[in-house]
């Protein structure tokens, strides 16, 4: 499929509809539309019989999380068991707020390593597991801007959900994952050696359950992908947060220096300093045959990266927080008719798009603005880009 709007004068913007992809013996669905996605999680939840396990990273306290607090409500009542994980930091709900789930007989821990170099550490996972047989993962949290359209400028992101014996894996890893979260002091050395060695895999190893997270190597997603961009040769990267480390940067490099590298980035977010971080890398990768899109007609959320005939999707970001620091879950899945699927799905997102060509990067590469893009990266990629949030430097 060929690229669409090589020019600067984007289509108008609408979210596609729910589609359908089997891939290695696994069912998937994928959810563009916020609308879509708030249905299919709602929809989830109500046809839960015997267990609901449930981790988001941000939980608020709003029209959506209390839609989903009222389906887990009636769930736990109806004799599901109930476990509910949010993050420490990310979330802002409150007990008070879940008291009628706890009331209903369901289970709510909250992820905190406390404070301190720990403290860095977030739980940026998000996952709804029905049943042992069915779930539905990827960048979305629980607040009103990831569910809202387009047009009031909500979060352009992705829902995937399986079915299929990958759902084996994601069940080992949320089990792991409640026994941290249950304890006082969450066991940092525990979390860190299972970063470093867990990883479920089918027979052949092309249905690959991948995490993220502090460990004295890398992990198994950072692994992984930086062991797939030494042989890649076609590459799509559809991204919310992109500032690599230079080993990374230099490797979608040699990719793009092959041919077929396409990098979809945000023009829009709730923190500028990503947006500039991401900015700061464009004269190096397209001097090396990059091309590289921004996504304008709302914030982008999605995380998506396309590689020869590997899919990876889920949580992480493609920055040194995800890749590095946060725990993350990821899956990946060598599929060619999965990776056309998806190659299409990233040019239909061109389509309405600005292209950022060597010559409109030049001209916006002002003194100023390269300051600024590579004050983001600094903020991004060694300070916290969640603790300098307000520092958007007018990006």
């Amino acid at each position: 499929m060929g690229d669409v709007n090589p020019c600067n004068n984007p289509i108008e913007y609408c979210d596609p509809p729910p589609f359908a992809v089997e891939a290695q013996g696994q069912s998937l669905i994928f959810y563009p539309s916020g609308a879509d996605r708030r249905r299919a999680l709602l929809e989830l939840v109500a046809g839960a019989r015997e267990r609901l396990d449930i981790c988001f990273y941000i939980f608020a306290e709003d029209d959506v999380s209390t839609a989903l607090r009222d389906a887990l409500v009636a769930a736990a009542r109806r004799g599901v068991a109930v476990t509910l994980i949010v993050d420490r930091f990310g979330a802002s709900v409150t007990d008070p707020f879940l008291a009628p789930l706890v009331e209903a007989g369901g289970r709510t821990f909250f992820f905190s390593p406390r404070w301190g170099f720990r403290y860095l550490i977030r739980n940026h996972q998000k996952m709804v597991i029905v049943d042992n047989s069915r779930a539905l993962f990827g960048g979305f949290n629980i607040a009103d801007d990831y569910f809202a359209p387009p047009e009031e400028n909500g979060w352009n992101d992705l829902a995937i959900q399986v079915e299929g014996e990958a759902i084996a894996g994601l069940v080992n890893w949320f089990a792991m994952l409640e026994a941290w979260s249950s304890r006082a002091r969450p066991p940092f050395r525990a979390i860190r050696r299972a970063v470093r060695e867990w990883e479920w895999q089918c027979a052949d190893g092309k249905l690959r359950w991948l995490v993220g997270g502090p460990s004295r190597g890398p992990s198994s997603w950072a692994r992984c992908v930086t062991q797939d961009l030494i042989e890649g040769e076609k590459l799509d990267i559809f991204m919310a947060y992109f500032a690599p480390p230079f080993l990374l940067l230099r490797r979608i490099a040699r990719v793009a220096r092959k041919g077929h590298t396409r990098l979809l980035l945000p023009a829009k977010s709730d923190n500028g300093a990503t947006i500039g971080a991401a900015r700061s890398l464009y004269r190096y990768l397209l001097k090396h045959g990059a091309r590289i899109w921004e996504f304008s007609p709302c914030k982008l959320h999605t995380k998506l990266l396309v590689l020869d005939d590997a899919t990876y999707m889920g949580s992480a970001n493609f920055d040194m927080r995800s890749l590095y620091l946060n725990l993350e879950i990821v899956l990946r899945i060598e599929d060619a008719a999965l990776a056309e699927t998806m190659r299409g799905f990233v040019t239909g997102h061109i389509a309405a798009s600005e292209a950022i060509t060597p010559e409109v990067h030049h001209e916006r590469a002002t003194l100023w603005n390269r300051t600024r893009w590579r004050l983001g990266w600094l903020l991004v990629s060694v300070i916290d880009y969640t603790v300098t949030r307000r520092l958007n430097l007018g990006i």
